[in-house]
């Protein structure tokens, strides 16, 4: 009995070996830092084992292997008698010791193998945190215990990484494609909502976007001459109620400051004419190269805090205006765009009428693509511009571009500018670009 005792003692050894090295190389360190924050002090342990490894893995092995050989030497003893004699009571052959001693080779391997592996390391895996602040202060008590056999393996294995040229720690960065997976795994599993999803994905895009995504483009721009007419001043505030105009010498490209719409408002009603006078100019405007990336340009607006940005091409030619309810719409998508201001229209099923610039990003998102799929995607930024960027050439209405089972139909050009597209799905996979001239 005592030596049936020992062996059902040595497999609970071994499946509490077994499930504390499941539950600490699997515990995840993001929800341990949280623990550890709030002041749980297994948690920090549990961390502080997986950061330096080595002396973790050299207990758990010569746990493991001890108590193997010494399960083989205790279950021979134990069972294979009791063994014999059960089968002795129906079998007296020359072959009953060598049946026996299989038999209980067999029931022992089978009873380690349930009790101290598999049903251990599936608890694990299941729960790894909760285990592994459970078990924590047991494997500190045990790698104390063993300390010289510890310290003696660990240095040995040390010194073979070293001749191999190894690192003798695994260092743990998280990454983007780290959080990426994590937010993939949350919506997917029902416990982060779609907005947030959006959300997150939209904050992780800002370093992969630069501020033509974002801008209003140069053609869309309303600027006031600063020899404008009282009445072209006061027609262009009714017709564009923006808070800002550019105040430019002859041309777009000859910028000298920027005027608050308000105040000409506020000396209209004071009956004066409304006109671009020296004092209502802002000469200090905040100008942003169009390389910058949209975190660069949070950056910028924050240290700044001017509400708008003049963007210039290398060539210090404007290009267009960003403003910061333009880094927020491409923040937060369709929580701040107002209906109707949609640039992506659902038509059906199979299509989508698409706003010329559009954010390639955007579109991706919506046909479920991957943005990476875009041949070339550094050379453009909008749609228009990938579809330019196929045809090589200006489109006209009807030309289009068949890309991975979609078709994307030029149907609105407007003075040589892609107003609006059509994205119809097909069957059709490769990139294809034609013309009606063409077909």
């Amino acid at each position: 009995m005592n030596d049936l005792f020992f062996m059902l003692l040595l497999i609970v050894v071994s499946g509490l070996l077994a499930i504390s090295e499941i539950a600490i190389a699997a515990a995840g360190k993001i929800r341990l830092r949280v623990m550890a924050d709030e002041g749980d002090l297994s948690a920090a342990r549990v961390l502080s084992i997986q950061q330096d490894p080595g002396r973790f893995i050299a207990m758990i092995q010569i746990g493991l292997n001890g108590v193997a050989i010494m399960g083989g030497i205790v279950g021979e003893q134990t069972l294979t008698p009791c063994i014999s004699a059960l089968l002795g009571m129906f079998y007296q052959g020359e072959l009953l010791p060598q049946i026996s001693f299989v038999v209980s080779f067999l029931l022992l391997t089978s009873l380690f193998i349930l009790f101290a592996d598999l049903l251990p390391k599936r608890i694990g895996m299941l729960v790894p945190e909760a285990v592994a602040i459970k078990v924590v202060s047991v494997i500190s008590a045990l790698i104390w215990l063993l300390t010289p056999l510890v310290v003696f393996f660990n240095s040995l294995t040390n010194g073979l990484l070293r001749l191999l040229k190894l690192p003798a720690r695994r260092e743990d960065r998280v990454t983007t494609d780290d959080i990426v997976a994590m937010m993939d795994a949350g919506a997917e599993y029902g416990s982060l909502q779609q907005q947030e999803y959006q959300l997150i994905g939209n904050v992780f895009e800002l370093e992969n976007r630069t501020l033509p995504s974002a801008m209003t483009s140069r053609d869309q721009i309303v600027f006031f001459d600063q020899h404008d007419s009282t009445e072209t001043i006061s027609a262009r505030i009714i017709e564009h109620p923006h808070n800002w105009f550019l105040v430019c010498d002859g041309s777009l490209d000859k910028v000298i400051g920027a005027v608050d719409s308000k105040e000409i408002l506020r000396r209209v009603l004071q009956g004066e004419k409304a006109r671009i006078c020296a004092e209502l100019i802002s000469r200090d405007l905040l100008f942003l190269p169009d390389t910058l990336t949209l975190a660069e340009g949070f950056n910028a607006f924050r240290s700044t805090l001017k509400p708008f940005a003049v963007v210039l091409n290398e060539y210090g030619l404007v290009v267009g205006i960003l403003t910061v309810r333009d880094l927020l719409n491409t923040l937060m998508g369709d929580l701040l765009i107002p209906s109707g201001d949609e640039q992506i229209i659902q038509r059906d099923a199979d299509s989508w009428l698409v706003d010329g610039s559009t954010p390639v990003v955007d579109l991706a998102r919506v046909l479920e693509l991957d943005t990476e799929d875009f041949p070339d995607n550094s050379q453009y930024e909008t749609v228009a511009g990938f579809l330019i960027y196929q045809l090589k050439k200006i489109p006209k209405r009807a030309d289009y571009v068949l890309f991975h089972g979609y078709k994307f139909e030029a149907i609105d050009i407007d003075n040589l500018r892609v107003d609006q597209l059509l994205v119809s799905r097909t069957d059709t996979r490769p990139v294809v670009a034609e013309s009606p001239m063409m077909s």
